[in-house]
């Protein structure tokens, strides 16, 4: 049950913020390291944080490379601001 909800809210939360950035390499950097975040959350909880961190990276980076800026665009990353 826990781990389907850690997928769940995983899933969620790259599709939901894969799109920051106007750029495909803006997309994957911005996407990775917000999979690496929630991937060290949920490798936290089950017990292996820097595991959860490194598949959270290539999962963002992945959803956010091969989105579209019409699908999500949250405006410039916030290093070019």
């Amino acid at each position: 049950m826990k781990q389907n909800v850690l997928a769940a809210t995983l899933l969620i939360s790259l599709v939901a913020l894969a799109g920051c950035g106007e750029t495909p390499g803006n997309r994957a950097a911005s996407g990775a390291l917000i999979g690496a975040g929630a991937g060290a959350v949920g490798g936290a909880l089950l017990g292996n944080p820097l595991a959860g961190a490194a598949a959270g990276a290539v999962v963002g980076g992945a959803v956010g490379g091969f989105s579209s800026p019409s699908t999500i665009d949250l405006g410039k990353p916030v290093w070019e601001r």
